[in-house]
């Protein structure tokens, strides 16, 4: 068991669960969680749907109140890390405030990547990451009429169907040739294409802005690549993020697309582990280095990490899965699904449910399921026993799903 205080840099769902996970396993030491928000940690997941929809405040959101830090004696730590010096075991806040450790948890997240065009910070230009972001748009958006959005990904695509139902005219711009075409299948992208466009929601594909126009301070417009101008009063940029790494770099920490960790989370410096959007881990079990940006991820690392930290050392072997509500609509991914040469659908699009099982050769990959919660679970049960079926018996909505996992 780890001795001496344990600090945590970040309090997101990774490290949030990783204080929560290290009492509910007996530590008894000092536990320390430096927040660089001024709201008790919270769930991120509603902020580009449920949040900006209702009317409940921020303490909705919030994992536990603030009762449970101080009775679990974890001590919230508003600030935000300076420096780390590794020879001294010492974590230097902004504040100048100083935080002895025994051990050091990174879990320091990810931030947007900015738009680098002109107009790109004004009032109007906005983005979605943390609650502020979330709160500034609810406020905004009755007073605001034309969105557009810069990229279809996930958030971009989840904020898109909220400003629709919310009134706003909404354009949205993907410089790919497909919505999410980074994270799910063509059949899955055509699928949702074609609802948000159902919705009234403009799709531009195969172009970006080349300007954002304002007039006395105001966005009043987008410029495209192909010479079009759309109007708007609101941007609102998802077009990815960036890992905070510069922490873990400055301190001589090996980093490169995430803070390099190994398959236990743990840096070559042995008392400092990186966890969540910020690490890249390695992994046995899909064969090289991963950095996934998921609460799943994140929650369980953190579990992971608090097991070690207490005795039980066992290498990361997480499945990931993934969900987006769009709409009416739930996207959920169980595994994988890059490098699949292969799709095979269960179900039926045209009557809004169906999925999309993906094999590299007869390996199933993974499971891209709209509207089929079964089909999900199903996927995510199958991987935790590394199995898979065919994809004659994925295609045949006769064959009985639950057969392959007795």
């Amino acid at each position: 068991m780890t001795g001496g205080p344990v600090i945590i840099v970040g309090a997101g769902h990774g490290g949030y669960q990783v204080a929560a996970s290290l009492r509910q396993a007996g530590f008894s030491e000092r536990i320390c969680l430096v927040n660089d928000e001024a709201h008790l940690p919270y769930q991120r997941p509603p902020l580009s749907k449920a949040y900006i929809k209702g009317s409940a405040g921020p303490e909705s959101l919030m994992f536990r109140p603030e009762k449970f830090y101080q009775d679990q004696k974890i001590e919230l730590i508003a600030g935000r890390a300076a420096s780390i010096d590794r020879a001294g075991h010492k974590v230097h806040l902004e504040s100048g405030e100083t935080l002895a450790y025994g051990h050091l948890v990174l879990a320091t997240g990810a931030r947007n990547r900015l738009l680098d065009l002109p107009n790109a910070n004004l009032p109007d230009v906005r983005y979605l990451r943390i609650l502020d972001d979330s709160e500034a748009l609810r406020k905004i958006m009755p007073s605001k009429t034309r969105a557009v959005i810069i990229g279809a990904g996930f958030i971009g695509l989840e904020f898109a169907s909220t400003a629709r139902i919310k009134g706003l005219e909404v354009d949205v711009l993907e410089l790919a040739p497909r919505v999410m075409a980074r994270a799910v299948t063509s059949e899955v992208s055509e699928y949702f294409q074609e609802r948000h466009r159902e919705a009234g929601i403009r799709i531009h594909l195969g172009v970006q802005a080349t300007a954002i126009e304002a007039e006395g301070g105001k966005v009043t417009g987008v410029s495209l690549s192909d010479g079009r101008h759309l109007p708007a009063d609101l941007v609102v940029v998802g077009v990815g993020v960036l890992p905070n790494i510069e922490l873990a770099a400055e301190a001589g920490l090996q980093v490169a697309a995430g803070i390099i960790v190994d398959e236990y989370l743990a840096t070559a410096d042995p008392d400092i582990s990186a966890i969540g959007d910020c690490a890249l881990f390695a992994s046995p079990r899909f064969g090289g280095s991963l950095r996934l940006e998921s609460v799943q991820n994140a929650t369980d690392h953190a579990r992971c990490l608090a097991a070690r930290l207490t005795g039980d050392k066992k290498p990361y072997v997480g499945h990931p899965w993934f969900w987006s509500d769009q709409g009416d609509d739930k996207l959920q991914i169980a595994g994988l699904t890059t490098g699949y040469d292969r799709v095979v659908l269960r179900g039926d699009p045209a009557r809004k449910a169906f999925s999309a099982f993906c094999y590299k050769g007869d390996k199933l990959l993974g499971i891209e399921s709209i509207n089929r919660a079964g089909d999900h679970m199903f996927g995510r049960r199958l991987q935790a026993m590394d199995r898979s079926i065919t994809p004659e018996q994925a295609a045949d909505e006769s064959f009985d799903l639950k057969s392959a996992l007795a």
